[in-house]
């Protein structure tokens, strides 16, 4: 079977973005140019590779794997193509990252050092923040973020498996004040809790129940916008407090940290990597966008 890389292409384009609209943009093209694009290669294997409603767009089965199949091996020969095309230009240049202070540890570490090595003449300037903000306005690159806040006109691309938050307190405070048994009685518990921002609420309390979110909005009797404090106090039994189950995991598993509520703590997408749609993007942030993928 010939292969059909101008309609490989275009499916990349709509697996990545989840929608024809935004595909279309990147790729210069109309949205009917897409969908037919998408309905000559399903013609072609035999089979559907997209499932589009007026409200979204998600790859069927077939779709996603032949997604995670191709999308390294494209991504291999662009970068052979960019090398080709001019050996002596490296990706240079300032790359500069807003990362809300949860997603830190899914860019930074082994990801972040290993890009810096294999690109020594890219400059990277991380701000880890969580005041919500138009980062190509605030002049950033791109930023990294849980998806289900991300705008949907920006291109997304996951750094991170399913995420669950949880509750956690120390095995003392359990002791001296119980174990609540659903979200309703946090009300009656000493609680920790944390805010973006010096002037904003409080987070609520995310849980679900038999396919239904829901939110608690604890009264905190402490409240702050760093995660470590969170987590030194209530190791040292001050509360009940509330966060992501990965930040949470070593001390859950050294015994300092008991997790609760957790059969009212459901999975969500994770973290994403996003950036203004482009057609084409600086080659600092393709190399980085790239790196990303191949590390996933």
């Amino acid at each position: 079977m010939a292969i059909d890389l101008s309609g490989i292409s275009v499916f990349l384009a709509v697996a990545e973005a989840r929608s024809f609209r935004v595909a279309a943009e990147n790729l210069g093209v109309t949205r009917p140019a897409i969908s037919q694009a998408i309905r000559r290669l399903e013609d072609r294997l035999g089979v559907a590779l997209v499932q589009r409603t007026t409200r979204s767009v998600s790859l069927t089965e077939a779709g996603e794997r032949l997604y995670q199949r191709v999308a390294p091996a494209i991504s291999e020969v662009g970068l052979a193509l960019d090398a080709t095309a001019d050996r002596d230009s490296a990706p240079s240049g300032l790359l500069r990252l807003a990362v809300s202070s949860i997603a830190e540890q899914f860019i930074s570490g082994p990801l972040l050092a290993r890009f810096a090595d294999t690109f020594p003449a890219i400059q990277i300037d991380v701000t880890v923040t969580d005041e919500e903000f138009d980062i190509v306005a605030e002049g950033y690159d791109a930023g990294v973020r849980l998806g289900e806040v991300i705008d949907q006109d920006m291109i997304a691309v996951p750094v991170s498996g399913e995420q669950r938050q949880g509750a956690f307190a120390a095995p003392s405070y359990i002791e001296r004040f119980g174990r609540p048994e659903h979200p309703s009685e946090l009300s009656a518990h000493r609680c920790i809790g944390w805010r973006p921002a010096p002037h904003s609420a409080p987070y609520r309390w995310e849980f679900g129940q038999g396919g239904r979110e829901f939110d608690v909005a604890v009264d905190p009797q402490i409240t702050t916008n760093d995660m470590w404090l969170m987590i030194r106090t209530a190791c040292a039994g001050g509360g009940i407090t509330f966060g992501m189950e990965d930040t949470f995991k070593p001390y859950v598993e050294s015994g300092q940290l008991v997790a609760l509520l957790q059969e009212y703590c459901p999975p969500f997408a994770g973290f994403f990597l996003y950036y203004p749609s482009r057609h084409n993007l600086p080659p600092k942030l393709r190399a980085l966008v790239d790196h990303v993928k191949r590390w996933r």
